[in-house]
């Protein structure tokens, strides 16, 4: 079962707070996932078509439960996908325009609403169910061990924009494509997917979701560290075979033995242990030495071997 089937398999057992909220989530299902059909004698007849078996239950039990409407139920399996989709008809009967347009699909003069109806989601609770609804009808929700990724398909564009004013009528910011002739409203990231789920009460997907973005936050943590330990590393490798090259041109040059006896010693130090750090050079001097005493005698013999190159070379 994919990430998005476990979220709506959660969502499709949560009750609205109110019988406006069980409105509010119908109508986001019928206006997602419904088809109006108009037969040769005026009749309505709506059908809704799902791949999610909870969501087909949920559908159907709104639909009987505010409305008191006959419905058929039609199983069929995908030969291709290997799954069942399930088609939900509502037979032409005497409930169906008034439900219809009491669910803000139907205007006046049977005309077809383009947006979402402010009374409908006046409340914040109903505007959480509609969110609610529009995902069980056409929500998506990638797997958070991969990219946080979220989104919602709206017929149009006045749709899209209405689902996208809700979530951030609830704090959160989406944006809106266009895809293929529909509108998907999406939203990037772990924060928001996560308040969403919050907000509709996935709570089970919601603890996954956070369980598996603390780990990559740990990931990317030990990641991070290791990757300034490593750089570190080369940077003080490679500043340790400078000071090196520098401390045999010096030999070659003049020898150590006329350094300062403090510049001999570090000099001889450095020779023997290439690969020590300064603080650890410090702790091989006779009597130990601090990181910046040996980082001073290290830079003084940098200068004298700066100084003795040009002449090498002009003795060549």
């Amino acid at each position: 079962m994919s990430f998005t089937a476990e979220v709506k398999d959660e969502l499709s057992r949560v009750e609205g707070r109110r019988p406006c909220c069980a409105r509010a989530e119908l109508s986001a299902l019928v206006r997602v996932e419904g088809t109006l059909h108009l037969g040769g004698t005026g009749r309505l007849r709506l059908e809704i078509a799902t791949e999610t078996a909870p969501v087909a239950r949920k559908t159907i039990k709104l639909l009987h439960s505010i409305y008191g409407l006959t419905t058929e139920l039609t199983v069929r399996r995908s030969v291709l996908h290997k799954s069942n989709n399930y088609l939900i008809t509502v037979p032409a009967q005497p409930r169906l325009e008034e439900a219809l347009r009491d669910l803000g699909i139907l205007g006046e003069g049977r005309t077809l609403e383009h947006g979402i109806p402010a009374a409908l989601v006046k409340r914040d609770c109903c505007a959480v169910a509609y969110l609610r609804g529009a995902f069980l009808g056409g929500g998506f929700v990638a797997d958070p061990h991969g990219d946080f990724h979220f989104e919602l398909t709206a017929e149009s564009e006045q749709i899209a924009a209405d689902l996208a004013a809700l979530m951030a009528r609830l704090g959160m910011q989406a944006k809106v494509t266009k895809r293929r002739g529909s509108y998907a409203v999406y939203l990037k990231g772990a924060e928001p997917i996560v308040a969403f789920l919050a907000h509709v009460g996935a709570h089970r997907a919601l603890l996954r979701t956070e369980d598996v973005r603390i780990m990559k936050g740990i990931r990317n943590e030990i990641n991070r560290l290791v990757n300034a330990e490593t750089a570190n590393l080369e940077k003080s490798a490679d500043a340790a075979m400078e000071q090196i090259r520098a401390i045999r041109a010096i030999a070659s040059s003049r020898g150590l033995s006329s350094l300062p006896p403090a510049l001999q010693e570090m000099a001889e130090l450095r020779l023997a242990n290439p690969d020590a750090t300064l603080k650890e050079l410090g702790e091989l001097a006779d009597p130990p030495l601090t990181k910046s005493a040996v980082y001073h005698r290290i830079r003084r013999l940098m200068e004298i071997a700066a100084e003795v190159e040009p002449r090498r070379r002009k003795g060549r």
